[in-house]
This record gives C-alpha cells, sequence and structure tokens, in this order.
C-alpha cells in the first residue's frame, strides 16, 4: 500500500514565482525552471524545492538531487552546480512563506470542507455566533457564550459559559474552554484546557483549604498554543497570554501568570503561579520558573533549566539554578575537570 500524503502539491510552478514569493533573488537557474515537490534535502528528486541553512547537513545538501534551494548568502556556493540556487536572508523564513502559499491548508487545523453548525453538535440557545461560524459534531457550546465569524470549534470541543471567542479562530477536537476571553486568530491545537481552576490552597494542619479562583484567562491576537496544554485561570486577577505569544505542546501555565508580547514557550515548559515574562522571552523545553519571578524583555533560557529568581532583560541563561549562560558554562567546565581529576590514579 503506498504512503497517504495529506498534502498534495497545487500544481507546477516556476522559479521565478518561488523567488517572489520567498523574497529571494535568482543566483543560479532559468526563470522558468519547473518546481513540482518540495522535500527534505537528502528525499528530494528532480522538481523538488529544499531549503538550506544549518552546515549540521552540509553532506545532504552535497548529494542532494533536487531542482532549486533556498539559501542564504554566506552558503551559495555550497550548493552543487547542477541545483539552482535561490539567495535569501533567511532561508528557513523564506521556505516558510514558499509552503504557506502552496499549502494553506496546513496553515491551521481546520478540516477542507467542514462549515456550519453540524447536527451533532450542542449549542445553547443563548450563544451567540457571527456569521460564518463552524461547529463540528460532537462540539458543545454553552449558555451566553459569544463566537466570532470565521471561528472553527472542532468536534468535541467544549466552549463553557459566558466564554468569548474572537474572530478567525480554530479550537482543536477535545479542547476544553472555560472562564475565558480568546482575541482573534488565536489557535488551540487537540486537547488545550484553558481556563480551569489554579492550584490554590491555604495549608494547614486541618488540612489544606481550596482558595477560589475567581480570575480568567485572557488570550490575546494571533496566540497559537499546542496540544495538552494547560493554562489556569487566575486566582484573584486575569492569567494573561500576550499577542503573537506561540506555546508548544505540553505547556503548564499556573494561575495569575503573565506572558507578554510574541514569547515562545517550548514543550514541557512549566510556569509556576503568579510569574511574569516581559515581552519577546524564549524558553526551551522541559525549564521551569518558580512563582512570583520576572523575566525580562527579550530574555532567552536554555532547555532543562529552573528560573528560581528575577532575570535581567535580553540575557542568555541556563543550568540548574539558571544564570548567566557563561558563568553556567564555566561552573560544567570545572566541575568536569575535577571529576576527571578524581579519575586519575
Amino acid at each position: 500500500m503506498s504512503e497517504p500524503r495529506f498534502f498534495e502539491f497545487p500544481q507546477s510552478i516556476v522559479l521565478k514565482t518561488v523567488a517572489e514569493w520567498a523574497d529571494a533573488e535568482i543566483y543560479r537557474g532559468e526563470d522558468g525552471l519547473e518546481i513540482s515537490d518540495v522535500a527534505p534535502l537528502e528525499d528530494a528528486g528532480p522538481g523538488a524545492l529544499v531549503f538550506f541553512d544549518n552546515t549540521a547537513y552540509l553532506k545532504q545538501l552535497e548529494t542532494t538531487g533536487a531542482a532549486a534551494c533556498l539559501v542564504g548568502k554566506r552558503h551559495k556556493d555550497k550548493v552543487p552546480e547542477n541545483v539552482a540556487v535561490l539567495i535569501c536572508e533567511d532561508a528557513y523564513r523564506s521556505w516558510a512563506k514558499v509552503l504557506a502559499k502552496l499549502f494553506p491548508d496546513a496553515m491551521s487545523p481546520t478540516e477542507a470542507g467542514s462549515s456550519g453548525v453540524s447536527e451533532r453538535a450542542v449549542v445553547d440557545p443563548t450563544a451567540t455566533l457571527e456569521d460564518n461560524v463552524t461547529i463540528e459534531a460532537g462540539a458543545v457550546v454553552g449558555a451566553g457564550a459569544d463566537i466570532g465569524s470565521g471561528s472553527v470549534i472542532r468536534s468535541n470541543a467544549v466552549i463553557g459559559f459566558g466564554v468569548k471567542i474572537g474572530r478567525d479562530c480554530v479550537v482543536g477536537p477535545n479542547c476544553t474552554v472555560q472562564h475565558s476571553v480568546l482575541g482573534n486568530r488565536v489557535t488551540l491545537h487537540p486537547g488545550v484546557c484553558c481556563g480551569q481552576d489554579g492550584f490554590g490552597y491555604a495549608m494547614g494542619p486541618q488540612g489544606h483549604l481550596k482558595v477560589p479562583q475567581v480570575g480568567r484567562v485572557i488570550v490575546q491576537d494571533d496566540v497559537e498554543i499546542g496540544a495538552n496544554t494547560t493554562i489556569d485561570r487566575g486566582a484573584n486577577r486575569d492569567t494573561v497570554i500576550g499577542e503573537g505569544t506561540k506555546i508548544d505542546n505540553q505547556v503548564q501555565i499556573g494561575h495569575n501568570v503573565v506572558v507578554g508580547r510574541h514569547c515562545v514557550l517550548v514543550s514541557q515548559v512549566g510556569l509556576s503561579g503568579s510569574c511574569t515574562l516581559e515581552d519577546f522571552v524564549a524558553i526551551g523545553g522541559q525549564t521551569g520558573v518558580r512563582g512570583h519571578v520576572t523575566i525580562g524583555m527579550g530574555a532567552q533560557i536554555a532547555a532543562v533549566s529552573v528560573v528560581s529568581e528575577d532575570l535581567a532583560p535580553g540575557g542568555r541563561y541556563g543550568g540548574t539554578p539558571a544564570k548567566p549562560v557563561k558563568q553556567w558554562f564555566r561552573e560544567v567546565a570545572a566541575v568536569r575537570k575535577l571529576a576527571e581529576r578524581g579519575n586519575e590514579p
């Protein structure tokens, strides 16, 4: 049985069109060269477009059978002579622009052909749906919910009482959204839980007394949230996810957290309650952030780190506890030398 392909190449295009889409310059190759596929370097055949931006894949570039390659200026002479060269400022970004033109259906988790409100969906009569809203089979929309034009609620998703969802949003299968306000063009991938109560208890010898969580989750425009991520609503103020932020799968965001604009959180990051990320913060996978700390604007945190105190804007940090990377690297090298010395006879 042949392998199914869910996103077929729509049609042949020519190299000149690719260059226009990619904001690239044709360094080598004919304007009319036909491009009929996209592929990774090692699998590319005649007619395929590839990109190169990492020297770790130089061997694959040297043997690629592609027709054309998107590449930065500094790597243009590494491309084999039989492959057309498109020079761009950032090969990966140009690749993304071309793919978005070729495969627009891959830009959101909306199945082609689904539209309108399914007869097998449950929509409370007090909910408000603007024009062109899609509610798929098994989805539930609660009382007083408000869903904007062009938004899609996928199968078995649950939209709770009073939730507000903006325009052109996608709520994936099996998501639950409650006590939340979503802006425009927000994407929730399958299994996201947004707006459940946070982990708050007054602990004592008489037992742990639950503290009511009375805040909301505010998700601003153009946010994308990965599969099975959980975002708790605020305890006494709102949990906020800033405009343009991108969140990977399986991330935990606690109550009262404020995430700034255009942040990036990689898989399995955990943000404890009431911490603050300023704009453009990037955090590597499996990193934990303690509650009530602030990470300054533009800071970058390495994977598998622990942030236990405030971090200044613009720095690069890593380790347990997180510290400036130069200091971290020196400490790791010193420990390695001590360990090697301990093995000496």
